[in-house]
Order: C-alpha cells, then structure tokens, then sequence
C-alpha cells in the first residue's frame, strides 16, 4: 500500500526534473540562436529589399533623402572582405533603382569607384560591380563615365568563363551605345563573344547575340564578324527546339548579316573568309540555313514566323535591289521551288 502512495509523489518529481531540463534547454537553444544571429547579422540594413523599399516610401512621403546611398559608397571605400563588399555593391544596386533623387545626385567619382571594383579578385564583387555599373548607366549623365570601363568589362567576359559574369557584363554593354575606340577591343575578343553565343546557357547567349547583332551594323566590324570561326554545328542555334528567345535574337542577327554583306558599300570589295567562318556557315555554297529558315516559317510563335520570312526576304533580295527591275538569281540561297 505504501509503494501504491508513493509512486504518484515520485512521477511528480519526475516531471519537475524534465520540466526542469527542458526549461533549460530552451534557454539554451534560445541563447546559442541569439548568439548566432549576432554573429551573421548582415553588415547593412539596406541589404533587405523591404528595407531599402521602405527607405524609398518613406523619402517620397516626406520629399527628403535617406542618405542610404551615400551611407553605402562610403563603406565601399573602406577595407572590406569580398562578401561584404558584395553585398554593399548589391545593396547600392537597389537603392539606385528605388532613390532616383539620390542616385542622379551621384558623382562621376561615385561611378569611378564603383568601376575599381572590377579589379577586385572575387568574381562575385565583379558581378556586382557590373550590376551597379548597368543601374548607373540608366542615368544620362553617367554613361561617358561608364563608357570608359567598357575594354575592362570586355576584357572580364574574354578571360574569365563563368556565365553569370558573362550575363551581368553583356546586359551593361547592350545598355548603352559602344564608342568608337572600343572597336580595335571588340576585334580581339569577337571569338570569345561567339563562344558564348554557342555555349549552353540561354540567359548569356541571348545577351551575347544581342550585342553581336548591333555590332553587325558597325561597317568597320562586319568583316570581323563575318569571318569569325564557328563550331561546325552552329546552324543548330537555328533549330525549332531552340526557346523562342533565342531563336528570335538569331534570326535578328541572321537579317542584319544578310543585309550588311549585300550593301554597296561592302559589296564593293572582295573578301576572302576561312572555311570555318560565319560567313561560310550562313552564306557558304554548302550551307544549310535555307532550309531551317523553311521550318521556322512555320513554328508556333509568330515573332520567330515573322522573323524567319524577313531572313528569307533578305536573302532573296539585296538592299540595292530596289533600283534593279528584279532580284537576280545569283544572290539568292533558294532554288525557284523553294
């Protein structure tokens, strides 16, 4: 009967002592998370979209400046590790999208020091030094300075082969018109650009063709283009699998080639291209592209339909054409069936 009395007193301290631990254990855990948010606590509030969205609330309602901004370009000129530096050059890539007050009150020395940035060994402080650089360059007044990294970002996306570098410096340089010194550049680094466009990563191919087709349109560079060795399989890039995107920048670029070797002004001189070129893979007397254009004429998305017919209208025909009573035969890709 005792033993009966007493087993209730025992599971009552029992309980005590667990309750008692586990008390305990959540002061710990409660203590070992606060210590750790300490710890990984980002260095700057503005690396929070919400926060640098609330900044931009808060400066319309009350027509004032944050000081965000220039809070994170003069962090950026103290000594920083590479993640930190990413994050501020992050941090100022936002603020220069929401503060359009602050940011077009930036200086070119501003914009400079962002661009030192690119020196930077890290690969992800170059990707976010481009980001920054590409919001800048939405400003007028910073383009000629951003202009001038433009051999630097050139340089970056010939030397070093990682797609998100090629991604952040293809949309900078696509953001603005390139100057004519950096032409002799854009020479030396045509083959890495075509690399790229025949690579397996959309994003930058896309990028790479968009800058190759305004490129096309500089006379001094066509040649250059034209003669740019290729991958023996590079019609593939005209294939109906290909996502639309794609295929539609290819198409784009296809027309503005047609149309610049059938100008006066560069049919006015004989050129000699190398049997793995550009020019050969598209134009070639071998070559294959009439019958992808015939394909895509009928894929589903009517800007690549449209697209492919304007290739096919430009290769029929060329430029000057309008002063002839007709299209000579010689300068078509198609067969009079086709």
């Amino acid at each position: 009967m005792s033993c009966i009395r007493q087993r209730p007193r025992q599971m009552d301290i029992r309980k005590g002592v667990v309750s008692l631990a586990t008390g305990a254990g959540a002061v710990y855990l409660l203590y070992k998370a606060i210590k750790a948010g300490i710890k990984c606590q980002q260095p700057f509030c503005s690396a929070s979209p919400i926060c640098i969205a609330r900044l931009a609330i808060e400066r319309e309602r009350h027509g004032r400046d944050s000081g965000e901004l220039r809070r994170l370009l003069n962090s950026l000129e103290c000594k920083q590790d590479a993640y930190t530096k990413s994050m501020i050059l992050h941090s100022i890539t936002r603020c220069v999208y929401l503060l359009e007050s602050e940011a077009s009150g930036c200086t070119n020395d501003d914009v400079t020091l962002v661009g030192s940035m690119l020196d930077d060994k890290d690969n992800s402080v170059k990707i976010q030094a481009l980001n920054t650089l590409k919001a800048f360059s939405g400003i007028r007044k910073f383009r000629l300075k951003i202009q001038e990294h433009s051999i630097k970002v050139l340089e970056l996306i010939s030397t070093i082969w990682d797609s998100e570098l090629h991604i952040a410096g293809l949309r900078l340089l696509n953001n603005f018109p390139l100057p004519d010194f950096v032409h002799p550049q854009l020479r030396r680094v045509m083959p890495a650009l075509m690399e790229i466009l025949q690579s397996d990563y959309i994003l930058a191919q896309v990028q790479a063709i968009r800058l190759l087709s305004s490129l096309a349109q500089k006379n001094d560079l066509l040649y250059d283009i034209l003669n740019c060795q290729v991958h023996c399989n590079f019609l593939n890039l005209f294939q109906s699998t290909q996502p639309g995107s794609l295929l539609f920048e290819v198409l784009v670029f296809a027309e503005r080639l047609s149309e610049g070797r059938s100008s006066p002004h560069y049919r006015a001189v004989k050129w000699h291209y190398n049997k793995q070129s550009l020019h050969e893979a598209l134009f070639g007397d071998d070559s294959r592209l009439a019958d992808r254009l015939l394909a895509l004429v009928i894929h589903p998305e009517e800007d690549v339909q449209i697209q492919a017919c304007k290739v096919i209208v430009s290769l029929q025909c060329p430029q000057d054409a309008g002063i002839r009573p007709s299209c000579p035969p010689s300068h078509s890709c198609f067969n009079n069936g086709e």
